[in-house]
């Protein structure tokens, strides 16, 4: 790789490049789903290759092939130039980024146990147990899947950095369908829409002991057919930490994308709210609200240790005592504002420019208990699992659905209730939490599939939270 680097980036200077970065990854990927007690399908795959970015009289280039030869580096690096130079004729001002400290480095990522020196037998007979755990009578629908990616991502730069670094990641989750005929009710553990994902072996696997909660979700699921319909209100909910973590990727993580807030995110999936003049005097949410973007947690999705511009991570608050005081940036959208770059540049892959991502956003801990947060609450609903989720292009008004609910009447958890709604408007939401659970309650939610850009990327981001309370939330059919 080191005379791949070597020869694009004296190719992409020779040629007239201000500035370039080459990135190489090299990975292998394993997917294995099951259905209705059999293997439905196992997938591995393996892709390697490179691609050049540049600068070149103020326009952006990129470039990029799976042909790993000095001769191929030296092509894609013209050709990279060549793009910027063309791009250059229709700019609307120079491209410049922000100055950010230049490491060498290398960071493998130790697991205790491999997941791809797991026996791939081993790997089904969970999906497999687990599957005839949830082979309860009344369910129609039971499935099960396993992730598992490895790959080794090299970075350089004209500006000296070189820096190598290993991401394995282990992911797992089951779910059912329950029916009567006459209406259909889903529960999935640990999480909906794939289960959970970290940056860890097949421990984590293990950890999650899907066997041992199959007959649960099916049980559930069962039961939320005769369950009686969510009450429509304005009311207290507390919301789980598993919804908790859809409600901080929809209207905290993609609001603040510095990229959407600039306008250069509009075509795909909208714009923001959080407009430049509100950086620093926003009341975002309430006093005790306080998130962070973190890409240095142990084991989150969204971590790393250092993104795809050689930006090492780093703990910064989005919002804090309740003031929005950060975006996510890049260096080139740092330089724009004079921010302190962060560090929130990822492509999905070696043949995609890297654009601004979610690294960890986190809604930090409170001081309650679970049970304080209920017996605070006359009457109310519990939620836990998204279900659906929908929101403006501005990432301001909300409709989010959990798959499970209870009523709360008098501080305590009453019957279960099904097809739990509730919306808002994000910082009219937020500024209603009146109570977050403490670090004992906090869990790190991996998210494999955030969807972004055009071409679309697809990433992997997390988000750490524990339950929390809203107060006079409208919830259900609005009246």
């Amino acid at each position: 790789m080191q005379e791949i680097v070597e020869s694009a980036l004296f190719t992409a200077k020779r040629a007239g490049a201000s500035y370039v970065d080459i990135r190489s990854i090299q990975r292998e990927e394993e997917d294995i789903t099951t259905k209705n007690g059999a293997v439905d399908a196992i997938k591995h795959t393996g892709s390697k290759g490179f691609g050049v970015r540049v600068i070149a009289n103020g326009g952006w280039g990129f470039s990029s092939s799976f042909i790993a030869t000095p001769e191929e580096g030296e092509r894609v690096a013209n050709e990279a130039v060549q793009i910027a130079l063309a791009s250059s004729k229709t700019k609307l001002e120079d491209a410049k980024m922000s100055d950010s400290k230049v490491y060498q480095d290398r960071v493998p990522q130790p697991v205790k146990i491999d997941p791809f020196e797991m026996p791939i037998t081993k790997k089904i007979l969970i999906l497999l147990e687990a599957d005839k755990a949830m082979n309860v009578h009344g369910i129609v629908v039971r499935k099960g899947s396993m992730h598992f990616s490895k790959e080794w991502k090299t970075f350089a730069s004209s500006e000296g950095a070189y820096i190598e670094q290993e991401r394995i990641v282990s992911g797992a989750g089951i779910s059912v369908v329950a029916t009567d005929g006459k209406e259909m009710q889903v529960r999935s553990y640990p999480n909906s829409f794939g289960g959970d994902y970290q940056r860890k072996g097949f421990e984590f696997i293990e950890e999650m002991n899907l066997v041992s909660h199959g007959k649960e979700i099916a049980e559930q699921s069962i039961k939320l057919l005769s369950a009686k319909q969510c009450p429509s209100g304005t009311m207290d909910i507390v919301l789980e930490s598993p919804q908790m973590a859809l409600q901080i990727h929809e209207s905290v993580g993609h609001p603040t994308e510095l990229d959407r807030v600039l306008g250069e995110e509009a075509s795909f999936a909208g714009t923001s709210f959080l407009t430049t003049d509100k950086l620093g005097t926003f009341k975002y949410g309430s006093d005790i609200v306080n998130i962070t973007a973190d890409a240095t947690i142990p084991g989150a999705l969204g971590g790393f240790a250092y993104d795809d511009e050689g930006v090492k991570a780093k703990r910064v608050y989005l919002v804090k005592n309740g003031i929005f005081v950060g975006y996510l940036n890049s260096r080139e959208t740092a330089a724009k504002l004079d921010l302190e770059v962060m560090g929130a540049m990822r492509a999905d892959n070696w043949n995609k420019m890297p654009i601004i991502r979610m690294t960890s956003i986190n809604l930090e801990p409170g001081d309650k208990t679970f049970d304080e947060l209920i017996k605070g609450i006359d009457h109310g609903i519990l939620m836990g699992t998204n279900k659906s989720w929908s929101i403006d292009q501005n990432r301001l008004n909300f409709q989010f659905g959990t798959e499970i609910g209870w009523e709360i009447k008098n501080g305590k958890i009453q019957e279960m209730v099904k097809n739990p709604t509730y919306t808002g408007i994000t910082y009219e939401f937020w500024r209603k939490c009146d109570g977050i659970a403490s670090k004992d309650f906090w869990h790190v939610w991996g998210v494999p599939n955030c969807g972004k850009g055009e071409p679309m990327q697809v990433m992997q981001v997390s988000h750490g939270t524990a339950p929390a309370r809203f107060r006079d939330i409208q919830v259900g059919v609005l009246k």
